[in-house]
């Protein structure tokens, strides 16, 4: 059978033969797609936020978020690992696919769900991941099976030593084949999608770049380490850590300038979820960090870069880690898939200033039992904390301080059931570990009911 020619391709030859199509100076293809998602890195361990602190230093992205649009309110799914990466990849609240926790979608996204890079194939895209992957632990969960052409990370757990490389329960793989590297692994990451560059550039690619940094165990080179001296050790390492993933997202950056290919390229980059505050990573202003749904737990370092396409700047647009596959799917001129609904939007109307963001509603849930949940609508966020509530206006108190609980019952009861006609449309929290190729998981537990809840609701103190 013969290969249909890519739609890239399709493309160019129409604007050869019509000129008028597409004016002078359009690109011959689809734009190439970097996603880089850091792991547990702190709101202000970036440069780039105001309220960093004065050890802080990561010089290279900085210059990306010059380039970019920098989303001051860009949020995650999740306030852990694999959760987030859920949606990511799906487009989709992990929730519908029964995955609320770490151990749920860690053990496995369902094998029939359509993820990332299997949008892409239509358009002629090549894919890579690179890093962590952590939606399956098992070598049939392999993202080389989910439409990633190229694959070089690992599998299963939330971190991965940054050294040792010869665990045999918890390999690197290229493909779907143990190998033994040698070095740090936050530069071997940046390596290979260097090289995934240099062998891909005459064609539309992904390349989804998934750091473990700066993501427990704490090690970095000790070299790295000594160039700085805050007094606590784990606070050094934690900073060293990151400026090597900024080195590599540098050199990641250079080599697609170096390549010609920089102004038709879309750039994310954002952070999974919230540092951990018992690591010393930092938040500021935000309250919280990982494993809470307060902002310091999914509010993240969120940018958009297109050279020529998004004007550099900030936005204050609410936008969702859900928005960036609808986006990439836009820009790659892609229309949304029919009959797979996606939770996130497209976002290059609101930010190249096209349109005007409208109010959204963005939820979190972390399952039935001793419930973590949260809801943000419009400027209002409720976060209920196992039984217990508070109500924020974060216009005015971002680092929610001021809990309005107790003195607006009824804005609390309308984002109640904000939330339940959410949490009604998601299914019921699977207890599978390690199901092999998208096989349903039995024995669902019930779901708690919204009576359920209020018998337990109390105002944070």
């Amino acid at each position: 059978m013969t290969r249909p020619a890519p739609r890239w391709l399709l493309l160019s030859l129409l604007a050869a033969t019509f000129p008028a199509v597409c004016p002078a100076g359009s690109p011959p293809r689809p734009p190439n797609i970097v996603l880089i998602v850091a792991d547990d890195l702190g709101y202000a361990d970036v440069s780039f936020n105001p309220r960093h602190a004065r050890e802080v230093t990561t010089p290279n992205l900085d210059r990306l978020a010059r380039e970019s649009v920098i989303c001051r309110q860009g949020y995650v799914t999740g306030h852990v690992c694999s959760p987030t990466r859920t949606g990511l990849m799906t487009g989709r609240y992990q929730q519908r696919l029964g995955l609320y926790t770490a151990g749920e979608a860690g053990s496995g996204v369902p094998m029939k769900e359509k993820i990332f890079p299997q949008f892409l194939k239509t358009a002629g895209y090549t894919s890579m991941q690179i890093g962590k992957w952590h939606l399956g632990p098992t070598p049939e969960w392999s993202p080389a099976l989910r439409g990633f052409d190229e694959v070089f990370g690992f599998l299963g757990r939330g971190g991965h030593d940054y050294y040792d490389f010869h665990d045999p329960e918890h390999p690197i793989y290229r493909g779907t084949k143990p190998v033994k590297p040698e070095g740090y692994l936050t530069d071997l990451l940046g390596d290979e999608a260097v090289a995934f560059i240099e062998r891909r550039k005459a064609d539309p690619f992904f390349l989804y770049l998934a750091f473990n940094a700066v993501h427990a165990p704490l090690q970095a080179p000790a070299s790295e380490i000594a160039r700085f001296n805050t007094g606590n050790k784990d606070r050094d390492t934690r900073l060293a850590m990151g400026k090597r993933m900024d080195d590599v997202i540098g050199n990641v950056v250079a080599k697609l300038k170096r390549e010609g290919i920089w102004e038709n390229t879309v750039v994310f980059f954002i952070s999974d979820n919230g540092g951990p505050l018992a690591q010393s990573a930092d938040n500021a202003p935000l309250r919280g960090g990982k494993h809470s749904n307060y902002e310091g737990g999914v509010r993240v370092p969120f940018l958009v870069c297109w050279p020529g396409r998004l004007k550099p700047g900030e936005s204050q647009s609410v936008v969702s880690s859900l928005d960036i596959l609808p986006t990439a799917l836009a820009a790659a001129g892609l229309a949304s898939p029919d009959g797979n609904l996606l939770d996130g939007i497209n976002l290059l109307p609101v930010l190249s200033g096209r349109t005007t963001a409208s109010p959204r509603n963005l939820f979190w849930c972390s399952g039935s039992e001793d419930p973590w949940w949260a809801v943000r609508s419009g400027d209002w966020k409720l976060v209920c904390e196992r039984g217990r509530i508070g109500l924020f206006d974060l216009s005015r108190d971002v680092s929610e301080r001021d809990d309005l609980a107790g003195r607006m019952p009824e804005k609390v009861a309308e984002l109640t059931r904000l939330h339940d006609g959410w949490l009604a449309e998601m299914a019921s929290p699977t207890k599978s570990v390690g199901k092999r190729f998208g096989l349903e998981p039995a024995g669902l537990p019930p779901r708690k009911t919204k009576a359920d809840r209020k018998k337990k609701s109390t105002p944070l103190p």
